[in-house]
């Protein structure tokens, strides 16, 4: 956030106007949207429903490192569809980490193939991700529209991920006893029903409707979601709509165009998503009103690759504490691969 004050103080200093005009520049319907759906993503991860199931995921695994990493991954790939895959990575990036220590799994291996997995699995749906929330909202798009789009692309990602697993050598794992996780049915419930309820008002465009009842239902019933959720982010997608929407202005009026459409648009929108991570990138890209699918797809491929594609990466090699040498040595040969297959998928 510190950084995108500072820039946003630097386009203030280029054009004096910014203060007065950000209003205008900030989309409060996307924004709405978001704040809603991180709240109930929040209330979902504190009912402890994903802690509870991924150590069953574990027993399963039967010793071996490449089976437990084919049940635990396509988990959060579905998970990081319905709750975001940030919240995912606060949710399973601690589990993966304690197997790590409890088994002896390569954990710079399992930490980045999980993130590259909650990257691919919130690009299937319109709430899996801030980017995808953008475009859904300014597209007016359905629901299924959106997620069928997105489905084949999310299918050859994940057998990509898989394939890297499957090529990966072979660990032999010497499981401890993993401590029990609480879960609280109430509040899984109570999140769950706010989660579908954001959904249908999201796509009927009643943003603000869904981030007023999702605010009345927590604060009436579960106070300690609205207390543990981390406000400052409010004020990250307020920056980064205010200052990626003015600078996607300045390129405009200075003669630089963006592609708009096809494999180019993918090719371009996932180059910059690993400059400026692919939040930012999809509010610079959306100036140029470009078709919505190939957006979709290249912001959320530019999602891998280099850490600062997404703030799940962050997020994962934060909690962690590996290497970024490590990440970049199974995110980037994944972000080549699945950019490249993304793009002949298109053509064809």
């Amino acid at each position: 956030m510190t950084l995108l004050m500072v820039l946003y103080v630097a386009l203030a200093v280029i054009d004096n106007s910014l203060p007065k005009r950000t209003p205008w520049l900030i989309d409060w319907g996307s924004l709405s949207l978001i704040m809603a759906l991180i709240i109930t993503s929040k209330g979902l991860e504190l009912s402890g429903i994903f802690g509870k199931l991924a150590p069953k995921l574990v027993e399963k695994a039967n010793h071996s490192g490449k089976r437990l990493l084919f049940l635990l991954l396509p988990t959060i790939a579905f998970s990081s569809a319905v709750i975001m895959n940030d919240t995912a990575m606060l949710v399973f990036i601690p589990l993966v980490v304690a197997l790590s220590e409890l088994s002896g799994l390569d954990k710079a291996k399992a930490v980045t193939l999980s993130a590259i997995s909650a990257n691919v699995g919130s690009a299937l749906t319109p709430i899996g991700n801030p980017q995808n929330i953008i475009i859904w909202h300014r597209y007016k798009l359905g629901f299924t529209t959106f997620t069928l789009g997105m489905l084949p692309f999310v299918l050859l990602w994940l057998g990509i991920l898989m394939t890297f697993v499957l090529i990966s050598r072979e660990e032999r794992l010497i499981l401890e006893s993993i401590p029990g996780v609480a879960f609280r049915r109430d509040l899984f419930l109570l999140s769950l029903l706010t989660l579908i309820t954001d959904v249908y008002l999201g796509e009927t465009g009643k943003h603000y409707l869904a981030l007023l009842i999702t605010l009345v239902v927590f604060l009436l019933f579960e106070r300690e979601v609205l207390l543990s959720f981390d406000w400052a982010l409010v004020l990250t997608f307020a920056f980064i709509f205010a200052d990626f929407n003015e600078l996607s202005i300045l390129l405009q009026s200075s003669g630089l165009s963006f592609p708009r459409e096809g494999s180019l648009l993918i090719l371009t929108s996932a180059g910059v998503s690993q400059l400026i991570s692919n939040v930012p990138a999809t509010v610079v890209f959306l100036n140029s009103n470009p078709q919505w699918l190939p957006l979709a797809v290249g912001v959320n491929a530019g999602g891998n690759g280099v850490i600062v594609g997404s703030l799940a990466n962050l997020i994962a090699l934060r909690i962690a504490r590996i290497l970024v040498r490590d990440f970049h040595r199974y995110s980037v040969p994944y972000f080549l691969l699945s950019l490249a297959v993304a793009i002949v998928a298109f053509d064809f």
